[in-house]
């Protein structure tokens, strides 16, 4: 089963710096994940203003560059996983946010994780 796991968090976030002892923990999580196979991919996403967003609506398509200020909270980040289990993903989930939790205390943000469809 595959999931996408998103980090979420507030845009201002984005200005404290990472503490170096979560980043030294993320490179060894990412590098076992990718080990093990659990891990498929994973990046971090610039900030806001340098996306767009394109909606549609009544018939017609309008296009919406960054910043998103009107955002609560961003996707900072993603992880795509495949696990044998709902319970495997949230367990995976739960050793990156506790990464965090450890490593950045200050850091307030969710991740949602989300079943792919089958195909």
């Amino acid at each position: 089963m595959k999931f996408l796991m998103l980090i979420k968090h507030t845009e201002s976030q984005r200005a404290e710096p990472m503490p170096q002892a979560l980043l030294d923990a993320m490179g060894t999580f990412i590098q076992q994940g990718f080990a093990s196979g659990v891990l498929k991919d994973t990046a971090g996403l610039k900030a806001s203003s340098e996306g767009f967003r394109i909606r549609t609506g009544g018939g017609k398509l309008q296009t919406m560059d960054g910043p998103f200020t009107e955002a609560k909270e961003i996707v900072g980040g993603f992880a795509m996983v495949e696990v044998k289990s709902r319970d495997e993903a949230r367990d995976v989930a739960h050793q990156f946010m506790e990464l965090h939790r450890v490593h950045w205390p200050s850091f307030v943000g969710e991740c949602e994780v989300r079943p792919l469809e089958d195909r």
